[in-house]
């Protein structure tokens, strides 16, 4: 792909992906029916949301197919991955299956892949490793000659990447990345290294029942202390400057930047802080408590939709 094909790849990604979606809030424990999923998607597309983004835990459920099962429930809504599991299928497979989707649904897809943890990796007996030169070979990779020829068709690629290495590799050979769980001081930088043409995709963690603040901020700092506790991802905080004391006290104003809480209009700013400092698409992610109900989570996407659908 050429520079200024892929340039025009990510304008018409930030086109359909618009300023801010949602995580389907899919339990990672079990996977609902697909007739429910299916209209939970069709409910966020009818809230307002123009993007909706899945996950993957490798094993039990594929991304690929759950998009591919999803596109034709909702009339125009972009699907991403968030974040297909390089582990768990070859990287011409992925293409292959991308680009299948993208033939099928043109402009309606981002496929985003990540090296995630060890235990992915272990679960499909592979070695972890090096995730940086594991994920290089993997996009190189992606568009190797195969027995028969992936469809001739265009998406956005991004990369899941939390620290500067990952995201220099995604300035260098991808269309973008997806950081997630980190404050808008991130966002800024991952942009710089980006530059403009890339697309910056940004997860951010939310706690979307706002009916009780107090319980809300306290659901926001088992969040944070929880992503804290992650050696890489406290690694991450620290390069911001935030002190070894803050992180291990989940201070106030970590659990204020890194988790949305409180009511919508405050997740909304939120959302608009990380588009202030680059992030092309701003990604609602609702809390691990949420998503063991579907229909719950989406309820409180829809309640959220008015306050943060304005956000530009």
């Amino acid at each position: 792909m050429s520079a200024v094909e892929a340039i025009s790849v990510v304008q018409a990604a930030r086109q359909s992906l618009g300023p801010v979606g949602a995580y389907l809030p899919v339990p990672f424990s079990s996977t609902p029916p697909v007739s429910v999923q299916r209209t939970a998607a069709a409910r966020l597309e009818a809230a307002g949301y123009r993007a909706a983004w899945v996950n993957e835990t490798v094993g039990g459920k594929d991304p690929l197919v759950q998009v591919a099962l999803l596109l034709p429930a909702t009339e125009r809504m972009t699907f991403g991955t968030g974040i297909a599991n390089i582990w768990a299928r070859a990287p011409q497979v992925a293409h292959g299956a991308a680009a299948m989707l993208a033939e099928a649904y043109p402009g309606r897809l981002v496929l985003g892949l990540g090296s995630g943890y060890p235990q992915q990796a272990a679960a499909v007996g592979r070695e972890f490793g090096r995730p940086l030169a594991a994920m290089r070979d993997y996009l190189e990779r992606m568009t190797a000659p195969t027995m028969t020829p992936a469809p001739d068709a265009a998406y956005a690629t991004i990369i899941a990447a939390n620290g500067p290495k990952m995201t220099a590799l995604a300035a260098e050979l991808a269309d973008g990345v997806l950081p997630a769980g980190l404050p808008p001081e991130y966002t800024a930088r991952a942009r710089k290294v980006l530059g403009p043409d890339k697309l910056l995709v940004v997860a951010v963690p939310v706690i979307t029942d706002t009916a009780d603040r107090a319980a809300a901020r306290e659901q926001a700092r088992q969040s944070a202390a929880t992503m804290l506790a992650r050696p890489p991802y406290a690694a991450s905080i620290a390069r911001l400057g935030y002190d070894a004391g803050q992180v291990a006290a989940v201070s106030d104003d970590l659990v204020q930047v890194l988790v949305a809480h409180g009511d919508p209009g405050a997740i909304a700013t939120a959302a608009a802080a990380h588009r202030a400092a680059g992030a092309d698409h701003v990604v609602l992610m609702p809390s691990a408590a949420v998503q063991r109900e579907l229909m719950t989570g989406v309820e409180q996407l829809e309640r959220l939709a008015p306050a943060v659908l304005q956000v530009r």
